[in-house]
Protein backbone atom coordinates (compact mmCIF):
# COMPACT_ATOMS: atom_id res chain seq x y z
CA UNK A 1 0.00 0.00 0.00
CA UNK A 2 1.78 2.88 -1.18
CA UNK A 3 1.69 5.76 1.54
CA UNK A 4 1.29 9.65 0.73
CA UNK A 5 4.79 11.69 0.70
CA UNK A 6 5.43 13.39 4.10
CA UNK A 7 4.27 17.29 4.15
CA UNK A 8 6.26 20.26 5.44
CA UNK A 9 5.75 21.07 8.58
CA UNK A 10 3.06 24.30 8.76
CA UNK A 11 4.66 27.58 9.43
CA UNK A 12 2.62 28.48 12.87
CA UNK A 13 0.99 31.24 13.23
CA UNK A 14 -0.37 33.30 16.56
CA UNK A 15 -4.02 33.17 16.57
CA UNK A 16 -5.60 36.84 15.35
CA UNK A 17 -6.57 38.79 18.53
CA UNK A 18 -9.88 38.52 19.75
CA UNK A 19 -11.98 40.84 18.87
CA UNK A 20 -13.58 43.07 21.21
CA UNK A 21 -17.55 42.93 20.82
CA UNK A 22 -19.32 45.93 22.60
CA UNK A 23 -20.99 45.48 25.78
CA UNK A 24 -24.48 44.98 25.83
CA UNK A 25 -26.46 48.52 25.56
CA UNK A 26 -23.60 50.28 23.84
CA UNK A 27 -23.69 52.33 20.99
CA UNK A 28 -21.13 53.29 18.62
CA UNK A 29 -19.95 56.40 19.15
CA UNK A 30 -21.72 59.33 16.70
CA UNK A 31 -19.92 60.74 13.92
CA UNK A 32 -19.81 64.18 13.56
CA UNK A 33 -23.19 66.57 13.59
CA UNK A 34 -25.13 62.62 15.22
CA UNK A 35 -27.36 63.20 18.46
CA UNK A 36 -25.19 62.11 21.91
CA UNK A 37 -28.36 61.77 23.40
CA UNK A 38 -31.54 63.58 24.48
CA UNK A 39 -31.21 66.53 26.72
CA UNK A 40 -35.54 66.56 26.96
CA UNK A 41 -37.84 64.16 28.76
CA UNK A 42 -41.57 64.02 27.32
CA UNK A 43 -42.64 66.28 30.10
CA UNK A 44 -39.78 68.80 29.16
CA UNK A 45 -41.13 69.08 25.73
CA UNK A 46 -45.19 69.49 26.32
CA UNK A 47 -46.84 72.44 25.99
CA UNK A 48 -49.79 73.81 27.59
CA UNK A 49 -51.74 74.84 24.12
CA UNK A 50 -51.23 71.64 21.98
CA UNK A 51 -52.88 73.34 18.87
CA UNK A 52 -50.50 73.29 16.20
CA UNK A 53 -47.87 76.04 15.86
CA UNK A 54 -48.92 77.13 12.23
CA UNK A 55 -52.26 77.57 13.45
CA UNK A 56 -51.05 80.13 16.85
CA UNK A 57 -48.53 82.19 14.18
CA UNK A 58 -51.65 82.24 11.22
CA UNK A 59 -51.63 86.27 11.95
CA UNK A 60 -48.50 88.37 11.71
CA UNK A 61 -47.50 89.88 14.87
CA UNK A 62 -45.64 92.85 14.10
CA UNK A 63 -44.09 93.82 17.23
CA UNK A 64 -40.61 93.45 18.94
CA UNK A 65 -40.98 90.55 21.42
CA UNK A 66 -37.74 92.50 23.42
CA UNK A 67 -37.05 95.97 24.44
CA UNK A 68 -34.17 98.21 22.64
CA UNK A 69 -31.79 97.31 25.18
CA UNK A 70 -31.64 93.83 24.66
CA UNK A 71 -31.46 95.23 20.81
CA UNK A 72 -28.39 97.26 21.00
CA UNK A 73 -26.61 93.98 22.74
CA UNK A 74 -27.49 91.40 20.11
CA UNK A 75 -26.76 93.97 17.27
CA UNK A 76 -23.55 94.19 19.46
CA UNK A 77 -22.79 90.57 19.56
CA UNK A 78 -23.18 90.40 15.44
CA UNK A 79 -21.12 93.12 15.07
CA UNK A 80 -18.49 90.99 16.71
CA UNK A 81 -19.02 87.57 16.01
CA UNK A 82 -20.52 87.86 12.00
CA UNK A 83 -18.09 89.19 8.86
CA UNK A 84 -18.87 91.01 5.32
CA UNK A 85 -19.44 88.62 3.10
CA UNK A 86 -21.15 85.84 4.96
CA UNK A 87 -24.31 83.70 4.66
CA UNK A 88 -26.60 84.05 7.06
CA UNK A 89 -29.65 81.88 7.94
CA UNK A 90 -32.04 83.15 10.14
CA UNK A 91 -33.90 80.58 11.98
CA UNK A 92 -37.10 81.36 13.25
CA UNK A 93 -37.26 84.50 12.23
CA UNK A 94 -40.12 87.36 11.66
CA UNK A 95 -40.28 90.65 10.12
CA UNK A 96 -37.26 91.86 11.28
CA UNK A 97 -33.71 90.72 11.91
CA UNK A 98 -31.87 92.35 14.59
CA UNK A 99 -29.09 92.61 12.65
CA UNK A 100 -26.81 96.08 11.91
CA UNK A 101 -27.26 97.90 9.19
CA UNK A 102 -26.44 96.75 6.16
CA UNK A 103 -23.64 99.71 5.51
CA UNK A 104 -22.55 98.40 8.99
CA UNK A 105 -22.15 94.91 7.90
CA UNK A 106 -23.22 93.50 4.40
CA UNK A 107 -23.42 90.46 4.00
CA UNK A 108 -23.96 87.95 0.66
CA UNK A 109 -26.84 86.61 1.64
CA UNK A 110 -29.03 86.17 4.47
CA UNK A 111 -31.83 83.20 4.67
CA UNK A 112 -34.61 83.55 6.81
CA UNK A 113 -37.15 80.68 8.22
CA UNK A 114 -40.16 81.25 9.81
CA UNK A 115 -44.10 80.39 10.48
CA UNK A 116 -45.57 83.47 8.93
CA UNK A 117 -45.03 84.07 5.79
CA UNK A 118 -46.29 87.25 5.77
CA UNK A 119 -43.94 88.57 8.88
CA UNK A 120 -41.06 87.21 7.12
CA UNK A 121 -42.14 88.94 3.13
CA UNK A 122 -41.88 92.47 5.20
CA UNK A 123 -38.54 91.79 6.53
CA UNK A 124 -35.53 94.08 4.67
CA UNK A 125 -32.91 92.02 5.09
CA UNK A 126 -33.86 88.52 4.00
CA UNK A 127 -32.91 87.56 0.33
CA UNK A 128 -35.39 85.14 0.18
CA UNK A 129 -37.31 82.91 2.69
CA UNK A 130 -39.04 79.33 3.52
CA UNK A 131 -41.93 78.50 5.87
CA UNK A 132 -41.76 75.44 8.33
CA UNK A 133 -43.06 74.23 11.42
CA UNK A 134 -39.95 72.72 13.23
CA UNK A 135 -42.16 70.83 15.59
CA UNK A 136 -43.54 68.73 12.53
CA UNK A 137 -40.23 68.47 10.69
CA UNK A 138 -37.13 68.88 11.51
CA UNK A 139 -34.73 69.06 8.21
CA UNK A 140 -34.13 71.69 6.45
CA UNK A 141 -34.20 71.92 2.98
CA UNK A 142 -30.71 73.45 2.72
CA UNK A 143 -27.23 72.05 1.39
CA UNK A 144 -25.04 70.70 4.16
CA UNK A 145 -21.58 73.22 4.71
CA UNK A 146 -23.79 76.30 3.25
CA UNK A 147 -24.11 79.08 5.94
CA UNK A 148 -21.23 81.02 7.87
CA UNK A 149 -23.27 81.52 10.33
CA UNK A 150 -26.71 80.53 11.99
CA UNK A 151 -29.16 82.26 14.04
CA UNK A 152 -32.05 82.13 16.52
CA UNK A 153 -33.53 85.13 18.28
CA UNK A 154 -35.86 84.40 21.09
CA UNK A 155 -37.70 81.46 20.02
CA UNK A 156 -35.59 78.44 21.22
CA UNK A 157 -37.97 78.44 23.60
CA UNK A 158 -40.48 77.06 21.52
CA UNK A 159 -39.01 73.71 20.35
CA UNK A 160 -39.54 70.48 21.18
CA UNK A 161 -36.98 68.73 19.73
CA UNK A 162 -34.46 70.76 19.83
CA UNK A 163 -31.70 68.18 19.71
CA UNK A 164 -33.07 67.49 15.87
CA UNK A 165 -32.78 70.88 14.86
CA UNK A 166 -29.25 71.50 16.43
CA UNK A 167 -27.93 68.76 14.59
CA UNK A 168 -29.84 70.34 11.35
CA UNK A 169 -27.47 73.33 12.23
CA UNK A 170 -24.35 71.62 12.46
CA UNK A 171 -25.15 69.83 9.03
CA UNK A 172 -26.04 73.40 7.50
CA UNK A 173 -23.10 75.15 9.03
CA UNK A 174 -19.81 75.61 7.11
CA UNK A 175 -16.80 74.04 9.32
CA UNK A 176 -15.91 77.00 11.83
CA UNK A 177 -19.23 78.58 11.49
CA UNK A 178 -21.29 79.69 13.86
CA UNK A 179 -24.29 79.81 15.61
CA UNK A 180 -25.42 82.67 17.83
CA UNK A 181 -29.00 81.73 20.30
CA UNK A 182 -30.23 84.33 21.93
CA UNK A 183 -33.06 84.74 24.41
CA UNK A 184 -34.38 86.92 27.30
CA UNK A 185 -37.12 86.38 30.11
CA UNK A 186 -40.35 86.90 27.77
CA UNK A 187 -42.27 84.12 25.90
CA UNK A 188 -45.67 83.02 24.76
CA UNK A 189 -46.11 81.26 28.08
CA UNK A 190 -48.71 78.54 26.85
CA UNK A 191 -46.10 77.61 23.63
CA UNK A 192 -42.93 77.44 25.55
CA UNK A 193 -41.73 73.82 26.83
CA UNK A 194 -42.51 72.78 29.92
CA UNK A 195 -38.69 72.74 30.54
CA UNK A 196 -38.62 76.37 29.62
CA UNK A 197 -41.33 77.38 31.51
CA UNK A 198 -40.87 75.77 35.04
CA UNK A 199 -36.83 76.70 34.63
CA UNK A 200 -34.74 79.25 35.98
CA UNK A 201 -32.70 82.25 34.14
CA UNK A 202 -29.54 79.78 35.17
CA UNK A 203 -31.33 76.57 33.87
CA UNK A 204 -32.32 77.73 31.07
CA UNK A 205 -28.97 78.78 29.38
CA UNK A 206 -27.74 75.25 30.92
CA UNK A 207 -30.36 74.00 28.75
CA UNK A 208 -29.32 76.01 25.69
CA UNK A 209 -25.63 74.85 26.28
CA UNK A 210 -26.99 71.04 26.67
CA UNK A 211 -28.59 71.36 23.13
CA UNK A 212 -25.08 72.48 21.81
CA UNK A 213 -22.95 69.81 23.62
CA UNK A 214 -26.03 66.36 22.72
CA UNK A 215 -24.68 67.03 19.12
CA UNK A 216 -21.13 65.60 18.17
CA UNK A 217 -18.87 67.99 16.30
CA UNK A 218 -20.03 71.87 18.23
CA UNK A 219 -17.17 73.58 19.96
CA UNK A 220 -17.81 74.25 24.12
CA UNK A 221 -20.59 76.84 24.26
CA UNK A 222 -19.94 79.88 25.36
CA UNK A 223 -22.11 82.42 27.47
CA UNK A 224 -22.63 86.21 27.37
CA UNK A 225 -25.03 87.88 29.79
CA UNK A 226 -25.72 91.32 30.04
CA UNK A 227 -28.20 91.82 33.25
CA UNK A 228 -30.39 94.74 33.83
CA UNK A 229 -28.52 95.69 36.96
CA UNK A 230 -25.39 95.70 34.73
CA UNK A 231 -27.41 98.94 32.96
CA UNK A 232 -28.54 99.81 36.15
CA UNK A 233 -25.16 100.35 37.91
CA UNK A 234 -25.28 97.45 39.76
CA UNK A 235 -29.02 97.63 41.18
CA UNK A 236 -30.82 94.75 41.15
CA UNK A 237 -34.24 94.51 39.47
CA UNK A 238 -37.30 94.08 41.37
CA UNK A 239 -39.76 90.95 41.20
CA UNK A 240 -42.18 93.49 40.12
CA UNK A 241 -40.21 94.19 37.38
CA UNK A 242 -39.74 90.82 36.17
CA UNK A 243 -43.02 90.42 35.86
CA UNK A 244 -43.98 93.34 34.11
CA UNK A 245 -41.64 92.23 31.63
CA UNK A 246 -43.24 88.50 31.01
CA UNK A 247 -46.23 90.32 30.10
CA UNK A 248 -44.51 92.46 27.85
CA UNK A 249 -45.21 96.01 29.74
CA UNK A 250 -43.09 98.12 31.04
CA UNK A 251 -40.24 97.93 33.18
CA UNK A 252 -36.45 97.49 33.95
CA UNK A 253 -34.56 96.47 30.67
CA UNK A 254 -34.65 92.87 29.44
CA UNK A 255 -32.04 90.20 30.55
CA UNK A 256 -29.83 89.04 27.57
CA UNK A 257 -28.14 85.78 27.41
CA UNK A 258 -26.97 84.05 24.15
CA UNK A 259 -25.14 80.89 24.06
CA UNK A 260 -22.39 81.00 21.14
CA UNK A 261 -21.03 77.60 19.65
CA UNK A 262 -18.93 76.89 16.51
CA UNK A 263 -19.05 73.61 14.26
CA UNK A 264 -15.38 72.20 14.40
CA UNK A 265 -13.30 71.82 11.79
CA UNK A 266 -12.44 68.40 13.09
CA UNK A 267 -14.84 66.18 14.76
CA UNK A 268 -14.22 66.23 18.58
Amino acid sequence: MLRAPPQAPRASRRPPPPRCSPAAGASPPPSAGGIRRLVLTPEGRAKLDARPDRDFYAFPRLVKHVDDGFLAALADLYRERLRPGWDVLDLMSSWVSHLPPERELALRRVVGHGLNAQELAKNPRLDYFFVKDLNKEQRLELQTSSFDAVLCTVSVQYLQSPEKVFAEIFRVLKPGGVCIVSFSNRMFYEKAIGAWREGTAYSRVQLVTQYFQCVDGFTEPEVVRKLPSDAAGGKPASPLDAVMRLFGMAGSSDPFYAVISYRNFKPM
